[in-house]
């Protein structure tokens, strides 16, 4: 996906260089900006990602997310160079780096109130790989690819591959991608069902960006209660999922966004959504 002048990286590398953000008509856009990386995740543009998914389902005003990157690849993964000295390992060190970082960058696009689309333009390998797959939403660029790359280091995968790829594809699947670490290509992954569509390189950009607009045009709260169904339901068990669902329709009927969808239903017009 070509870059614009405005994501080019600035030598300072801030976390605020290196994470690109603006946002436009209720579209909230995070762009992973260390092409020459790979987009590799630091530990301060891993924090700086998770705080914009938090800011997101807190503003009123992002009513949907998109997650894309500049150069030839989404994201190479973990650059563990930059993560904080920590001394000497003890035990339970390497468990409490995953639970407060892969773990919590994966979770912060799960609990996102907002939908998160990927705009996945090159390789995705690692957490990358994962990033990508927790979002609600997949686009990828035919020259896109996704590698499950811990086995290749002789790692064990983190950040929710394990509990993200079984739920998306079964654990067959999800075995022999994990076990022998291949790169997958775009194509192969949609066949999958990892990703929702495949798109030329050049019409990523304009492809998410009108799912991202859809998104935000549409009724957010709902939106946003039907993300939380759908997620929890892998986990719960049918009596468990329908009461969920009951209060997740009693919450909704409250909001201004349900009313208007009723109205304007009833009254033969476009609904006007205003995410409230």
């Amino acid at each position: 996906m070509p870059s614009s002048p405005e994501d080019t990286a600035d030598p300072s590398g801030s976390p605020e260089s290196l994470i690109l953000h603006t946002t436009d008509n209720g579209v909230s856009r995070i762009t992973l900006n260390r092409p020459e990386a790979m987009n590799a995740l630091t530990w301060d543009q891993r924090e700086r990602v998770i705080d914009l998914l938090s800011e997101a389902s807190a503003d009123p005003a992002v009513r949907a997310v998109v997650l894309t990157a500049t150069g030839r690849g989404f994201c190479a993964g973990a650059d563990l160079r930059g993560a904080p000295a920590t001394g000497d390992r003890v035990p339970g060190d390497v468990a409490r780096t995953i639970r407060l970082g892969a773990q919590r960058l994966i979770a912060a696009v799960l609990d996102c109130e907002k939908p998160v689309v990927a705009a996945v333009n090159g390789t995705a390998a690692g957490i990358g790989a994962h990033l990508a797959f927790a979002c609600d939403l997949v686009l990828a660029a035919e020259s896109a690819k996704f590698i499950e790359v811990f086995v290749r280091r002789g790692l064990v995968p983190d950040g929710g591959g394990a509990y993200l790829l079984l739920r998306l594809i079964g654990p067959q699947r999800a075995k022999e991608l994990m076990f022998f670490g291949d790169s997958l290509p775009a194509r192969e992954a949609e066949r999958l069902g990892l990703v929702n569509r495949v798109v030329p390189d050049e019409e990523l950009t304009s492809t998410a960006r009108a799912w991202a607009q859809r998104l935000a045009d549409g009724p957010t709260r709902a939106i946003a209660l039907t993300k939380q169904l759908v997620n929890a339901s892998l986990d719960s068990d049918r009596a468990t999922a329908f009461a969920a669902e009951a209060m997740a329709q009693e919450i909704n009927m409250t909001t201004q966004d349900a009313n208007e969808g009723v109205a304007s239903f009833v009254e033969r017009r476009t609904p006007k959504y205003q995410g409230l």
